[in-house]
């Protein structure tokens, strides 16, 4: 890091083309980015793709819709086991979750 700092430092003063890579480094770097580029899309696409799987899972448990499940979701139940074994207050704390629906789900227990 040091070395890149002195090499810019020196083409700034001298204005002289001074590289600390060579051309092969840099297509190497430009590769590697693209490879990174290309994890990054399928990790996003991956993750949306198993929350909707996860909120579809939770619209199976009674009085669950689609609105509270995905606030669910989003408070961090991302289970239907995780949901059941909550304790009242923290399924309380989930905004569109009322005491009629937490009474329906400790019946599961």
């Amino acid at each position: 890091m040091i070395s890149k700092f002195i090499s810019k430092l020196k083409s700034i003063l001298f204005k002289s083309a001074v590289t600390s890579e060579s051309p092969l480094k840099k297509e190497k770097k430009a590769a590697k980015s693209a490879k990174t580029k290309t994890k990054t899309k399928t990790k996003t696409k991956t993750k949306a793709t198993n929350s909707k799987k996860n909120i579809e899972t939770l619209t199976s448990l009674p009085g669950v819709g689609e609105k509270s499940a995905k606030a669910l979701y989003e408070a961090g139940f991302k289970t239907t086991k995780a949901v059941i074994a909550a304790d009242e207050k923290d399924l309380l704390a989930v905004s569109g979750v009322g005491i009629n629906l937490v009474k329906k789900l400790k019946k599961l227990k």
